[in-house]
């Protein structure tokens, strides 16, 4: 399920049909699929992973979604880090499949990881980017990564 600050909670079909008439509303826009998740710890053993869904009518303004799932698992940072990126790919793997079947050709989908040049991260920056961009998607890092750092952390 994805919730929605203006929709709800929604299932993916009619995740699907929100943003097919959303990106239909005005085929001559330019648009964004951002896609980014951030994890949090939920207990000794578990973490709470929030995937941010965000699609942006370039100079327009965008609408986002957002999806919790909870990992029973001890991990380290660059576990998480890794499990972040590969849900981020995960997402945005479903949505490009979307995009294709439905025509809708005007858009670019970029992937935000919670990672940067500062703090623990920095030593798996290259190896990310690597990973994302290796993928064929767009990648962005902090301060520029706001889908992660700040859309899905509000969620965790």
């Amino acid at each position: 399920m994805f919730h929605s600050p203006t929709y709800g909670k929604i299932d993916i079909n009619k995740l699907k049909k929100i943003i097919k008439d959303f990106m239909a509303a005005d085929k001559k826009s330019r648009y964004e699929i951002i896609v980014g998740t951030d994890s949090q710890k939920f207990d000794k053993e578990s973490f709470d992973f929030v995937s941010a869904l965000i699609v942006h009518r370039v100079g327009f303004g965008g609408i986002y979604f957002w999806k919790r799932e909870i990992i029973k698992k001890k991990m380290s940072l660059k576990e998480r880090i890794y499990t972040e990126a590969t849900l981020s790919l995960q997402t945005a793997e479903t949505f490009i499949k979307f995009l294709k079947t439905n025509g809708i050709s005007r858009y670019n989908i970029q992937i935000h990881v919670d990672i940067g040049h500062n703090g623990e991260t920095r030593a798996m920056i290259a190896e990310v980017v690597g990973m994302i961009r290796g993928s064929g998607y767009q990648i962005k890092i902090k301060p520029e990564s706001y889908a992660a750092s700040k859309v899905a952390d509000r969620y965790t």
